[in-house]
């Protein structure tokens, strides 16, 4: 679904307060101040969801935008968003650290904690948002990794910036049965390139537990539908006992339990995508992935991707 908005609509005297209105209506609730020397802000915001994830342009001029602890305390969203410079130059601060971005430089932030946006000339930015709790189930620490500057350049954020860039311009054509399937492709390569920052990377691990890793989350994906799957049972399947099994995994983002957890939501996500699976009700999806409890799987459902099952299939925008 795209929406378009822009200040063009309003009289001048009335565009501040129009502009904080739109951004609070796209993305969370936030103050929106005009730069030094200026009274108002224009601009204009086209943004577009698919499955659980939100991309916007947004072209604008100049500003200081902040979330701040009482906007936190009034909406407390749970999303993490990437700023993509594709224009003029943007500032990012959070966790005492501060990002300046280039055409072609990403960074990410977090809801859940205060930030500042500061943006000195008129800029273009792509805004990526994603449910949180879908990267703190990949990423360790993720609150080490805010206002980071990825550099578009060279690696995963240069593979970042293209699909993106062919995403924005795409995305219109895209069909729905598409959806899950780019939206978890578009967060892989956030991970990759999120993954290379210094505070990302991760102590090496012996062979051994490697292959412990790979082998324990091989049996889980296997036994995802089977609705008796538990970290016990994966342990006696393999012959471990469960202290080593937790041993595997220490210094992964999640436990185990929750690593299965994250799998079977993701794969109801992708069939309730899935225009051909239109017939099947969102409690058959579920149990189908081995939930047995719809009200369980409902409020795992909306923790995860930051709105409900229905909502999803249904293509509304989660209300903030």
């Amino acid at each position: 679904m795209h929406q378009t908005v822009s200040t063009d609509r309003v009289e001048p005297s009335q565009r501040l307060a129009f502009w904080t209105d739109m951004v609070c209506n796209t993305y969370l609730q936030l103050d929106c101040d005009a730069a030094a020397g200026s009274t108002t802000i224009e601009g204009d915001i086209g943004a577009d969801e698919f499955a659980t994830l939100q991309l916007s342009t947004v072209t604008a001029t100049p500003q200081i935008v902040r979330r701040t602890a009482a906007k936190i305390a009034h909406a407390s969203e749970d999303y993490f968003l990437v700023s993509i410079q594709t224009r003029g130059e943007g500032v990012i601060v959070q966790d005492d650290r501060t990002a300046r971005l280039a055409p072609g430089d990403f960074a990410l932030y977090d809801s859940t904690r205060p930030y500042e946006l500061r943006f000195e000339v008129p800029f273009q930015q792509y805004v990526l948002r994603l449910p949180g709790a879908t990267l703190r189930t990949a990423l360790r620490n993720t609150e080490l990794l805010t206002a980071s500057t990825v550099s578009g350049q060279c690696g995963a954020g240069h593979l970042m910036i293209g699909m993106i860039q062919t995403l924005a311009a795409d995305i219109g054509t895209l069909a729905p049965e598409s959806a899950a399937a780019v939206a978890e492709s578009v967060t892989q390569i956030l991970i990759a390139g999120l993954s290379a920052l210094p505070a990302a990377r991760r102590q090496p691990v012996s062979h051994l537990t490697a292959y412990h890793r790979e082998q324990i989350k091989a049996c889980a994906r296997t036994r995802l539908r089977d609705p008796t799957l538990t970290v016990a049972s994966v342990a006696a399947q393999l012959r471990l006992s469960p202290s080593t099994l937790h041993r595997a995994l220490a210094g992964e983002a999640c436990s185990i339990a929750e690593w299965i957890w994250a799998q079977r939501l993701d794969a109801s996500r992708r069939d309730l995508c899935d225009p051909g699976l239109g017939a099947r009700s969102v409690s058959e999806i579920a149990f189908s992935w081995g939930f047995n409890d719809a009200a369980h799987f409902s409020r795992a459902f909306r923790a995860r991707f930051a709105c409900s099952a229905r909502e999803l299939r249904a293509g509304r925008k989660p209300a903030n």
